[in-house]
């Protein structure tokens, strides 16, 4: 086209501390959902060219608001360009009826309130003739403040992505962007749901305390199996992989696979601690 006479092809200026793209498009289904539908968009190298500035962590913030995305993005200038990004915001009138249909299958509202993104949320909201996800190029108003005339430039795709791996983390961000915060949705979605019976305790006595003061403060003996088998994990760093990938991460090294060194050398001095080491023996001559 006629501008890229103006403006050819150029390097980015190296960022430094930027937001770096942890995998290739998220893993959940509704991360893919989201790369999926600006890939249909027809973007042509635009879109692989902001994959690469997502990987090279030229993306320096974003910051997700109900119905708008505020981004910094470095590029071949000094000073980094705004974006923004606006999404088409429901009216209240439509998060009922999308309320309503959620509600109304058991399988949604709970696994929406376990944290979870149903498989087949789309078609709850096809059928309060709605859509959660975008469903054409227009229903994205977005803006850049490069010289690139061509929307979305590589700068906005570069965002895209990133945004695709914050809802793998935080599926409830697309809700957000849509005008419903996380909170607001459970709360209506828990009003609708039967409060659960409470099971009686059943009551039982209180074993007493021994009276002899030697028995009290004495501990008794415990079973040479009272520990069971004293081993380490294979799967490192368990609790954080539950907790996925952390939130805009900035380092060279996925988070992940930082913390599994901590979490591997931590396993082997607690079971040196339980265990016990030997004369001349160091934590690394203990068993795996």
């Amino acid at each position: 086209m006629w501008y890229r006479e103006y403006y050819p092809t150029s390097r980015p200026r190296q960022a430094k501390g930027g937001i770096k793209s942890q995998s290739k498009g998220g893993v959940s289904w509704w991360a893919k959902r989201w790369i999926g539908v600006l890939e249909s968009f027809d973007l042509g190298g635009r879109l692989s060219r902001g994959r690469s500035y997502a990987r090279n962590g030229q993306v320096l913030s974003i910051d997700i608001a109900a119905g708008t995305v505020k981004a910094t993005v470095q590029g071949s200038r000094p000073k980094p360009y705004a974006i923004t990004v606006k999404v088409t915001q429901l009216a209240d009138a439509d998060w009922k009826k999308v309320i309503e249909v959620l509600s109304g299958q058991a399988l949604f509202a709970a696994k929406l309130l376990s944290g979870e993104m149903p498989q087949d949320i789309e078609q709850a909201f096809k059928d309060a003739k709605l859509s959660l996800f975008p469903e054409k190029h227009n229903d994205l108003d977005t803006d850049c403040s490069c010289p690139d005339y061509s929307n979305p430039c590589k700068h906005i795709a570069a965002v895209y992505y990133l945004l695709g791996e914050e809802f793998d983390r935080d599926p409830f961000l697309l809700f957000k962007l849509r005008g419903m915060s996380r909170e607001d949705l459970l709360a209506r979605l828990g009003a609708r749901k039967p409060a659960p019976k409470k099971a009686a305790m059943p009551e039982s006595e209180p074993e007493p305390l021994p009276t002899d003061p030697t028995a009290f403060w004495s501990q008794a003996a415990l079973p040479e199996n009272f520990l069971g088998s004293v081993e380490t994990t294979t799967q490192h760093a368990a609790l954080p992989r539950r907790l996925g990938n952390f939130p805009y991460w900035r380092g060279e090294e996925r988070f992940i696979d930082a913390l599994q060194d901590i979490y591997r050398a931590a396993a082997q001095k607690g079971l040196a601690v339980v265990v016990g080491e030997k004369a001349g023996e160091t934590v690394a001559d203990l068993p795996p």
